[in-house]
């Protein structure tokens, strides 16, 4: 189960499938439909995804679902959970991870697939699925090395190698580390932040970032950063922004 409560210009995103926040079938398609819904509010400025309880962020798929071999019900697996991280890498709000326990597997590719990533001080954080004859199909293995390197993503994917929050900061899988029972607190006062910020220019700057991700050339990259800039004209958020900025006021964005 995937709850969501939104307070002002922030939602929370919840994982609460007892006792390891487990991804179902059913529960990734929950979360595809509610970054759909979350995209077309267009007064939701950021989320924050974490998991219910103090132990886990999320353990990812239920083994139980591949201990016959159905290949069918795999290949809807899979889809959904590609379907599921890819809606939330490219959704429209800022989207902050809390990692607030074990995040493994799916629930790491979860995390991955958020603009940032806070880790409680007790979190492990690993991509296991070679162990029991899988791997990871829920964008791990693109999005990984983009943001560690192919080094630490053949470590983590191809050993096995299990992670704390303290490497996890150090290789840039997270961006901070605060203690045990911080992450959502923490998630919550960025998410502010990024709230106070105008909505249009951070949507294009989020996808203009994602750019470099899609192997964009530099030149077509940067034509398109200019194009974007000049964009903001066309809307009312430009103006408001440096008025409010002169005039020592907080803007009221209205895009």
């Amino acid at each position: 189960m995937i709850t969501c409560k939104i307070d002002a210009h922030v939602a929370l995103i919840t994982l609460n499938n007892p006792p390891a926040n487990t991804f179902t079938d059913s529960g990734l398609l929950q979360l595809t439909e509610l970054i759909d819904t979350l995209n077309k509010s267009m007064s939701v400025y950021a989320a924050v995804i974490t998991g219910a309880g103090e132990k886990f962020f999320s353990a990812g798929a239920d083994l139980k679902s591949f201990a016959d071999g159905d290949k069918v019900q795999a290949r809807v697996l899979a889809q959904r959970f590609g379907a599921a991280f890819t809606a939330l890498q490219e959704a429209r709000p800022v989207i902050i991870a809390a990692i607030n326990g074990y995040a493994m597997g799916g629930g790491l590719e979860c995390a991955l697939a958020c603009d940032m990533r806070i880790a409680e001080e007790h979190a492990q954080m690993a991509l296991p699925e070679a162990s029991v004859g899988l791997l990871p199909a829920g964008c791990g293995t693109q999005t990984l090395p983009w943001l560690v390197g192919e080094g630490w993503a053949k470590r983590m994917i191809l050993t096995n190698e299990r992670v704390s929050a303290e490497t996890a900061a150090k290789i840039g899988l997270v961006e901070e580390v605060v203690p045990r029972g911080q992450s959502l607190k923490t998630a919550l006062e960025w998410a502010e932040r990024a709230s106070a910020l105008s909505p249009r220019a951070v949507t294009f700057s989020k996808r203009l970032i994602h750019q470099a991700r899609q192997g964009t050339p530099r030149e077509a990259a940067l034509a398109l950063e200019r194009e974007r800039f000049l964009d903001l004209f066309d809307g009312e958020d430009q103006r408001e922004g440096v008025q409010a900025f002169l005039g020592k006021r907080k803007p009221v964005w209205r895009s």
